[in-house]
């Protein structure tokens, strides 16, 4: 688990830096769309990594626990654009 752990708050780092880039580089209306491409891909990003360790165990606590990181992270910047897109 402990392994499971390190790529979680791996994933949660990237999408962490990518939120920040797309938030400050890009205009509000444009960052909302970037949002969820972000998030498709920290989900697909676990997916890819459980296929090429060929290995099905942990795939839906690792989903549930960077899908929910991801979308929190996501939500909190969608907070803060709200005012700007007004």
């Amino acid at each position: 688990m402990k392994r499971a752990w390190a790529q979680i708050i791996s994933i949660w780092t990237l999408v962490a830096v990518m939120t920040l880039v797309v938030t400050i580089g890009s205009e509000p209306d444009q960052a909302l769309a970037w949002y969820g491409a972000i998030l498709a891909g920290s989900i697909a990003s676990v997916c890819l990594i459980h296929l090429v360790k060929a290995s099905a165990t942990g795939i839906v606590t690792e989903l549930i626990y960077v899908a929910g990181g991801s979308y929190l992270m996501l939500a909190t910047a969608s907070l803060y654009l709200l005012p700007k897109l007004t």
